[in-house]
């Protein structure tokens, strides 16, 4: 909290998140423990933090100097081919689903794993509907390319990119290419730019890993156990490591501004974000929290885009499209 009121951070989706890897009941339970913890950290922190479902609570939450706790659920595989715990999950608070994380699901292919679908199966098709129809908005960040253009055939709404950063400068299928931009602007959606140093820069993620960083992060692995955060943070804190001791090719904040302005010429201004994926993956060196946020905002000025552009990348833009589907809810 002290480092999101330092970086001016009046608002950020909690990601509900397990690995792919986890299905069925198992996975629902511990995705309703997630929840829960988004709930009950609002509850210990009310002068700090608010729920909030709708973009109307952010202006609220702002009114009151506190902020706004939205939450996505980052895997379709925690619906447990159930849309009536897709309903469940959206009544608790839930106000996007990714569709795939870097597993394919039953229903859905992943860009992290081999084609199983071709896209979108017909269920999941019907999720695509669901999720219109409940008001929840609809990312396809880890999905396949298939995936994504199935996604734009069936969704009535917008949808978004919740943390995927471009092509052109890093070529990892996490990222959407030129023209994957162009049709999510066409669908009016908003990609929101990832600060992955992997999806920032080439260098970095085509860099090969030498023994000793394999070593590191393979004991790093075995001292964490089943504990995935851990392995993801011990991960992050080696890479960084790597990088500040040259051992890694470095990668500072600026990348950030480079994919910011590579996807407002390509999409347009009105499809742009921030995704951040700040405690999910390598943070670029000078962007290592929340509170480094301002320089991004400097950064854009100093560039010449306009206050209210500005405003439209910090966050603007993604209220836009959490409008429009809270609007159509029911509609479709």
């Amino acid at each position: 909290i002290p480092r999101m009121r330092e970086g001016g951070l009046d608002a950020a989706f909690f990601s509900i998140w397990i690995p792919g890897t986890v299905t069925g009941p198992p996975a629902v339970k511990r995705a309703l423990r997630l929840i829960d913890s988004v709930r009950e950290a609002v509850k210990r922190h009310p002068k700090d933090l608010m729920l909030a479902t709708t973009a109307n609570d952010i202006r609220r939450a702002v009114g009151e100097r506190k902020i706004a706790a939205f939450m996505g659920m980052e895997g379709g595989h925690m619906i447990d081919e159930d849309l009536a715990v897709l309903r469940t999950y959206a009544a608790l608070g839930v106000r996007y689903l990714t569709l795939t994380h870097s597993e394919n699901t039953t229903w859905a292919d992943s860009s992290g794993a081999m084609p199983m679908h071709d896209g979108l199966t017909s269920f999941g098709t019907d999720v695509v509907r669901e999720l219109n129809r409940l008001g929840v908005m609809v990312d396809i960040s880890h999905a396949a390319d298939s995936t994504f253009y199935d996604t734009l055939e069936v969704s009535k709404a917008p949808v978004i990119a919740s943390h995927s950063s471009c092509r052109a400068i890093s070529n990892s299928p996490r990222n959407m290419t030129d023209d994957m931009l162009r049709a999510l602007a066409k669908n009016g959606g908003v990609v929101m730019i990832n600060y992955n140093a992997a999806f920032l820069s080439e260098e970095f993620r085509a860099a090969p890993r030498s023994g000793e960083l394999r070593a590191q992060t393979e004991a790093a692995r075995k001292q964490c156990g089943e504990d995935q955060a851990c392995s993801i943070l011990a991960g992050e804190q080696i890479n960084r490591e790597a990088m500040l001791s040259g051992r890694l090719p470095m990668v500072t904040w600026e990348k950030i501004v480079e994919h910011v302005d590579h996807a407002v010429k390509v999409a347009g201004i009105d499809h742009v974000g921030l995704g951040s994926d700040f405690d999910g993956a390598t943070m670029p060196i000078g962007m290592e929290d929340a509170s480094k946020l301002p320089r991004i905002t400097d950064a854009l000025i100093k560039k010449g885009y306009s206050e209210n552009d500005v405003r439209k990348i910090l966050g603007g833009n993604l209220f836009r499209v959490m409008e429009h589907v809270e609007k159509a809810a029911g509609s479709y």
